[in-house]
């Protein structure tokens, strides 16, 4: 049977907020919704309405007002944000390990060596992508190097500087079972096999944070790999690990070796504490004591 095709018109703001009115939500400040509305599309807010609406039905629970809804956004854009900052120190971290461990075992060029991949085909694969990364690179240690030199890539450290995060990491999964990829993992007191698929998931959630998507309450489709053991602190593992609060154990894991003086347990902390009336935690996947983790303590005020 042929699908029908979508052909519903597209309503203004105005109509949004009768709608929405009509479905029970409150609005304190028309002429402010208006405003938020006709700069966050309401496809955008949908997922931050739904928890105020009554489980399988388009009502609103009583009380449920867009401000609300707007604090709930507010609180995912400040999460993402804070989340960024730390996954930019981990990036960095890695790919420096990375072209200094390769660079020792296999030479400058290590990465242009099918020998050191156990599967050609993806190889060949990655090295489009990194040709494909390069053409589109401005950097000015690319264009000088491609202008003085026949090479078709850069040697490591300055390639990998530009390559895609995804790319470096499908590269760490690609490589040959061997010392390089357990020195590379030792280094942050990991497995290789939890370092590859660690890895992965960063990739997935830095991708979440770069497309501004929801994630506080996000079911994540990538499931990180439970550690039997790990050199460094961790966490007792929660019933579910596909929530934001175990990769974001993650990303604390990963900071004790790359940031040891971090502050972002506490600055997640004072994130709760500046919206009071977001209830998230739960949501999140964050068990009911969570902030007696060795991984989530800090000087800061607990946070209830």
């Amino acid at each position: 049977m042929a699908r029908p095709r979508y052909n519903q018109p597209q309503i203004s703001v105005l109509e949004q907020i009768r709608l929405l009115k009509s479905e029970g939500l409150e609005f304190s400040d028309k002429n402010r919704s208006i405003h938020i509305l006709e700069h966050i599309s309401l496809f955008r807010m949908k997922s931050y309405l739904r928890p105020f609406r009554i489980s399988g039905s388009r009502l609103f629970k009583t009380g449920a007002s867009f401000d609300d809804a707007y604090s709930l956004y507010k609180f995912d854009s400040e999460l993402r944000k804070l989340i960024c900052s730390e996954l930019e120190k981990i990036e960095v971290s890695i790919r420096t390990q990375f072209s200094l461990i390769m660079g020792d075992e296999s030479g400058t060029y290590w990465f242009e060596e099918s020998a050191n991949f156990r599967d050609q085909k993806r190889h060949a694969g990655l090295l489009a992508n990194l040709e494909a990364e390069l053409r589109r690179s401005d950097d000015d240690a690319i264009v000088d190097f491609q202008r003085r030199y026949s090479n078709t890539f850069p040697p490591s450290w300055i390639t990998f500087e530009v390559s895609s995060f995804g790319t470096l990491s499908m590269m760490y999964r690609c490589l040959n079972a061997g010392h390089a990829r357990r020195k590379l993992a030792k280094i942050y007191g990991l497995t290789d096999t939890v370092m590859e698929s660690w890895l992965h998931s960063i990739v997935y959630i830095r991708n979440i944070c770069a497309h501004h998507s929801r994630l506080w309450n996000r079911k994540l489709s990538i499931n990180a790999l439970i550690p039997r053991r790990t050199n460094l602190p961790f966490i007792n593992i929660p019933s579910d690990t596909k929530r934001v609060y175990y990769i974001m154990s993650i990303l604390l894991y990963f900071l004790q070796t790359v940031n040891p003086q971090n502050t972002f347990a506490s600055r997640f902390k004072s994130l709760l504490a500046k919206y009071p009336n977001v209830n998230v935690l739960s949501a999140m996947g964050f068990p009911m004591h969570w902030q007696d983790e060795i991984l989530w303590h800090s000087s800061q005020p607990s946070v209830t």
